[in-house]
């Protein structure tokens, strides 16, 4: 059957920072020029703000260039940070250093502590005053090409395809979006930017994307311990010399605590599981009386772009852009992406409105979003600390000192370091690590994965397809299991990936609860063979994330 199909000037595939970003500055040229341009932004979460999960310390930069009377529109930043706080972790204790011993890049002057999935809610209401169009609950799961090879525009999945690929009685066939120009805004791992990456070449000549994931919880804490516009960082404990990881936790609204755990996903040990680290870091003397007493509201996890400065790909490419988190412009020990996120969309919107207004088709590559990116603050914000996350490839000392040498020095190192290796190639094999036996949760402070699966909110349709696909079924019980004892089990936070065995504790296979997963993208990018390949599920599924 041929699809409907719908006509814009710009699609934009992600209802982020990014992408929502984009839409409102397109609308704003529209407005300065008397033009109208139709812009259309397709959001796969049930509504705009569903999938979105950050810190979140937000620096207003971008939006304050984008929106300049934010404060009085009603933006949702409203606990401005107060007291940064750095510490090292070991077992038993702590060492705090002095604010003023830390690089400028690391203080919070001026930014703020905010839900980014409320700010992403605020910013599809701006856009829709605009003039966007924004259409939650539809996945885009097809790039389309015209003849000669430029993007075409996207389209969205079928709703109400049974398992075994038959259309149910509530059936319906996705629709075509086409435009001039697509913006690709699908955040970490994006699927389609996948594709994207591979037929043109996006990553030739360029060093490999890094990855983090960052698991996180959201508590209502007792008054007496809130202390709204705290920001606190840590590293140490629980990992090991070898290991990239560290924690935040921010105190902001009304009694209300985000915190959570980075982990670098380039780690060695097959037996490591960022999720029961993360609940480990909470149990540690230090930092567990600020959780006793209280309630967990929340829980989510997401991948994240670490590579920074080396790891951009290429950006344009006939007929369609990369911008945010897509690309990759997070700084790293900021741990900040969604300021250099806004204004990507911002310079993105830029070019394609210039390209518009004299006329273009959209078959053209906009090597002028290149060029502005290239003379922007994002570029210079990245630039300035492009060998942090290379140098925490030799340890944690190096990690650190760089981190302080390069923030002082402002990035003016006369060398820049590269990525070694993509983050999958750094796992090792069963055999050179023992297990880790991880304390059980209690029920109080540190939970199992699926009461917390519970609060994320997650759900999919049952009868669906498996969004979680294997390149070859052959390969999580005869590579996976055999060399890595199943690494999937414990770096996915949602207990998707399950080893099932016969009563007698033979023939061993691979069950995957799509169900549980939360669509942080880990096992695309940690699965040792690169066998696991995330597709996107039928719209409005996931995680529903509430204030996060």
């Amino acid at each position: 059957m041929e699809r409907e199909s719908m006509e814009f000037d710009v699609v934009i595939v992600g209802a982020g920072p990014a992408g929502l970003a984009a839409a409102i500055r397109l609308k704003q040229l529209c407005q300065q020029n008397d033009v109208d341009f139709s812009v259309c932004v397709i959001e796969k979460g049930s509504e705009v703000g569903a999938h979105i999960l950050s810190g979140a310390v937000f620096e207003p930069r971008a939006l304050s260039e984008l929106l300049p009377d934010w404060k009085e529109r009603g933006a949702p930043l409203e606990t401005p940070c107060k007291q940064d706080k750095f510490m090292y972790l070991t077992e038993k204790g702590s060492v705090s250093f002095p604010t003023f011993i830390m690089p400028p890049v690391l203080h919070n002057d001026g930014n703020y502590i905010v839900s980014l999935a409320n700010v992403c809610r605020w910013l599809a209401t701006q856009a829709e005053e605009h003039g966007v169009e924004i259409y939650p609950g539809f996945a885009a799961a097809e790039v389309l090409y015209h003849e000669d090879g430029s993007i075409k525009g996207v389209a969205t999945g079928d709703m109400g395809v049974h398992r075994d690929g038959t259309h149910g009685p509530n059936y319906t066939q996705g629709i075509e979006l086409h435009a001039k120009y697509t913006f690709f805004a699908e955040g970490a791992r994006g699927s389609l930017t996948r594709q994207l990456t591979d037929k043109f070449g996006l990553r030739d000549g360029i060093g490999p994307q890094k990855f983090g994931i960052g698991i996180k919880e959201l508590w209502e804490i007792d008054p007496s311990k809130h202390k709204p516009g705290y920001v606190q960082h840590t590293f140490g404990w629980p990992m090991d010399m070898n290991t990239y990881g560290g924690s935040f936790l921010y105190h902001f609204g009304e009694n209300l605590v985000s915190v959570g755990f980075v982990m670098g996903l380039d780690y060695a040990n097959p037996y490591l599981s960022p999720y029961d680290e993360f609940q480990r870091y909470k149990s540690h003397p230090d930092i567990r009386p600020t959780f006793e007493g209280g309630k967990r509201i929340a829980y989510g996890a997401r991948a994240l772009t670490a590579g920074g400065f080396q790891s951009v790909p290429k950006l344009a490419f006939p007929g369609g852009l990369l911008i945010g988190c897509t690309a990759g412009f997070m700084n790293v020990p900021k741990i900040k992406g969604s300021n250099n996120a806004m204004k990507t969309g911002m310079l993105a919107a830029e070019a394609a409105f210039e390209a518009l207004k004299r006329g273009s088709e959209g078959h053209d590559t906009l090597s002028s979003y290149v060029t502005a990116y290239e003379n922007s603050w994002v570029y210079e914000d990245l630039k300035a600390v492009r060998n942090v996350k290379p140098a925490f490839a030799y340890g944690l000392i190096p990690g650190v000192l760089m981190t302080g040498i390069g923030g002082w020095l402002g990035g003016k190192l006369p060398f820049t370091l590269k990525h070694k290796k993509a983050d999958h190639e750094g796992l090792r094999p069963k055999t050179e690590f023992q297990p880790i036996a991880y304390p059980k949760p209690d029920g109080v402070v540190t939970f199992d994965k699926l009461s917390s699966v519970f609060i994320s909110n997650t759900n999919h349709e049952e009868d669906q397809p498996i969004h979680l696909t294997l390149k070859d079924p052959s390969v999580p019980i005869e590579v996976n299991l055999a060399k890595y004892d199943a690494p999937e089990q414990r770096y996915c936070p949602a207990g998707v990936y399950e080893i099932v065995r016969d009563d007698g504790g033979a023939n061993p296979r691979l069950q995957i609860n799509a169900q549980n997963c939360v669509h942080c993208k880990t096992c695309d990018i940690k699965d040792p063979t690169q066998n696991i390949v995330w597709v996107t599920p039928e719209g409005g599924g996931g995680p529903n994330y509430p204030n996060m």
